[in-house]
């Protein structure tokens, strides 16, 4: 009798120890293209917000993260071989702390206004206390994670850009964007691993603008990532969502398209998704994608009643959810 009752003392011991060590779970939220020039600029500068119609969906999570569609700098000269070229003022920057904590500058615009503009961004940065990634002062900073540590869970988000021009890759000795090599992201995602990070997970510039669907070097490459560890791949650059698929339990999210963006004259550009992910060291627990629509300013709008990819951790297959 007294060995039962002193086995039945340890199991719950046990059981008590094993549900003070299971952290509450991480919500991270990634967002798209966003782009503080033009249309949204100008609503800066008359003093509106074009995040404040997300700014509930922003509160919520633990960590947020986007990818910042231009320079922010009143330095630099336009890049003379682009069509398109964005630099926004510095003041857009007052919108984002306590919206997002941080955000990629691999991207095919951080460059628009050459190294000096790129430096001045990165400063603006530096003062506001918004984290970036994917870019920096050479080489080596450019390929430096973003790490996240929350609630005992170390994350690492790696930033690359693949769409030319290749003119704004950072160097050795140089400031630009971390290009997205095949053998050096790999090498990244093993690094990051060999760091501590409990979960990896690459954001990509890539894929054909305009396109609904995922090239097959997205697939194949998505698919490579996750192969050497990454817990999942999140991608941008498009202008348009490219949908979602899950390979081996794990989720690929090929494009948020954009967020806050205006310019566009086909629907597909102005929808785009928020991912907002819940994580714990296993992995992704649950994944959802909340659409967003931009009006002709390019601030973006919940979009009530749809329904957008979603999925649990482990899952072989995506359901639609449905946005409150």
């Amino acid at each position: 009798m007294a060995r039962f009752f002193r086995s039945t003392a340890t199991v719950a011991l046990c059981c008590l120890l094993t549900g003070m060590a299971r952290a509450e779970p991480v919500t991270l939220l990634f967002a798209g293209d966003i782009m503080l020039d033009d249309g949204p600029g100008r609503t800066i500068a008359m003093g509106g917000d074009p995040l404040a119609p997300f700014a509930a969906v922003l509160a919520e999570a633990d960590y947020r993260i986007g990818n910042l569609e231009c320079p922010v700098a009143s330095s630099g000269q336009a890049h003379a071989s682009k069509i398109v070229t964005f630099r926004a003022d510095p003041r857009v920057l007052s919108i984002l702390p306590g919206r997002f904590d941080a955000v990629s500058l691999a991207n095919n615009h951080s460059g628009d206004y050459g190294r000096d503009a790129f430096n001045e961004t990165m400063q603006h940065h530096d003062q506001t206390g918004i984290a970036y990634f994917g870019g920096g002062r050479n080489l080596a900073e450019a390929h430096k994670p973003l790490w996240i540590e929350r609630k005992g869970l170390k994350i690492a988000v790696l930033g690359y850009n693949e769409f030319k021009p290749r003119a704004f890759a950072a160097g050795p000795d140089w400031p630009g964007v971390a290009w997205s090599e095949d053998d050096h992201v790999i090498a990244d995602i093993r690094a990051a691993k060999a760091a501590g990070a409990d979960l990896v997970i690459p954001f990509m510039h890539w894929g054909w603008e305009k396109e609904t669907q995922p090239s097959e070097r997205q697939k194949t490459f998505a698919r490579k990532m996750i192969d050497e560890g990454a817990a999942l791949v999140v991608g941008s650059h498009p202008h348009v969502t490219q949908g979602a698929e899950i390979y081996k339990g794990k989720p690929i999210v090929y494009s948020l398209g954009n967020f806050v963006f205006d310019g566009f004259d086909y629907p597909e550009a102005q929808r785009g998704w928020l991912l907002r992910l819940k994580l714990d060291k296993s992995g992704v627990i649950f994944w959802e994608t909340l659409a967003a629509q931009m009006d002709d300013d390019g601030t973006p709008w919940p979009v009530p009643g749809a329904f957008t990819p979603c999925g649990r951790g482990g899952d072989a297959v995506i359901s639609e959810c449905q946005n409150p």
